[in-house]
């Protein structure tokens, strides 16, 4: 079904390519319409080299995109640390020393607090309500209105789905097991952490087991089942929580150049965006699919206990996390404009999330 929507999404593109193309008013170079004008771009990641599915969908992203430009836009790709470090991908992007990146926008909490709201929060939406809410319900508006001052142009390319709440080297019982806790934990959800009492660390993936391993960390949570694997984490803690609180929908984001994407003719503008829109899809399917097979694999490992954390533990981090929301924005107001946003569309959808999804979850009686 993929490839009959990738084949679809391609002749499409052509077919705009040829009747564009016919229109003798253009000319090389303009950003209007079609032009013959080539341009080959670079596009940084904050992903490993060869890691599945994030580093993979990159690369597929820029492999489709030579497809149906017919070689017009070429991307050629680096994985984190090959070009820029993994978490520079940002400031790569907007000095223009690259073109393109790809991450999530919850990395660059520093510069840009409320970005946060673009990646995931901590009992927030699922990624079914932030496609809602980005696509159209205003966020990707308020998003691009954020990164503009940067130079940077966002769109979402990419959702892991529901999370794992992550590896421990032991038992979460009650808070008190989390007070001084070092864990590898990004974005709001390392604010919350730490509220909490425990130690928010931020690392790569690719230091993230070493880390754990040697005990530098006690604990981190990475993805999901799938890539924690990959990563090794299941070698490193014998725990594993679940659910991932703090990143229900975590959505991965596109970030071009504003000067570079304003000298693209139109029909390669149309082809960005809707192979961002296609590869967001590819990576939430791939993610599921993924994951529910590697969940099985752990299951049948002696030495891997997955557990749901305690009910208490999830009520008073929910807690927290209200708390922690609403001092970040009495000391922010761009922060503030985005939270009140996104907290508005997110209580209007509850109703009907709680209509369906949650409802039928109940009739299921699983």
């Amino acid at each position: 079904m993929l490839r009959v929507f990738q084949g679809i999404l391609i002749g499409l593109c052509l077919l705009l390519t040829a009747c564009s193309g016919s229109d003798s008013g253009q000319t090389a170079g303009t950003t209007t319409g079609t032009s013959q004008q080539t341009f080959k771009w670079k596009m940084v990641t904050t992903w490993p080299a060869n890691y599945p599915v994030f580093q993979e969908a990159a690369e597929k992203f820029a492999a489709d995109i030579k497809i149906m430009s017919q070689g017009r836009l070429d991307i050629h790709v680096y994985a984190g640390g090959e070009l820029v470090p993994p978490l520079q991908v940002f400031d790569a992007v907007s000095q223009g020393t690259v073109e393109m990146g790809h991450g999530s926008p919850y990395y660059w909490a520093g510069k840009v607090p409320e970005a946060q709201f673009f990646s995931s929060v901590p009992f927030g939406m699922t990624a079914k309500g932030m496609n809602a809410w980005i696509y159209h319900g205003g966020g990707l508006e308020l998003w691009k209105e954020v990164y503009a001052p940067f130079n940077v142009i966002p769109m979402p390319m990419g959702n892991t789905g529901v999370q794992m709440g992550g590896w421990f080297n032991k038992k979460i019982d009650s808070l008190e097991d989390i007070k001084g806790l070092r864990m590898r934990i990004p974005g709001l959800g390392g604010k919350v952490f730490k509220r909490a009492g425990g130690n928010p660390v931020l690392l790569p993936g690719s230091e993230v087991y070493t880390a754990l391993e040697r005990g530098t960390i006690d604990a981190t949570e990475w993805v999901a089942p799938f890539h924690d694997m990959r990563l090794g984490l299941n070698r490193a803690a014998k725990y594993y929580y679940f659910p991932g609180w703090h990143e229900p929908g975590t959505v991965f984001e596109l970030m071009v150049n504003s000067q570079a994407w304003a000298e693209l003719p139109d029909d390669l503008q149309l082809m960005v965006e809707t192979t961002a829109a296609a590869v967001s899809e590819w990576i939430y399917a791939q993610m599921e699919f993924n994951n529910h097979v590697a969940l099985q694999e752990l299951r049948s490992k002696q030495n891997i206990e997955i557990l749901e954390f305690p009910p208490e533990v999830l009520a008073e981090l929910k807690r927290l996390t209200k708390v922690t929301l609403d001092d970040e924005a009495s000391n922010d107001a761009k922060f503030k404009r985005v939270y009140d946003a996104y907290t508005a569309f997110s209580e209007s959808y509850k109703d009907w999330s709680k209509t369906s999804d949650e409802a039928y979850q109940r009739a299921l009686g699983e």
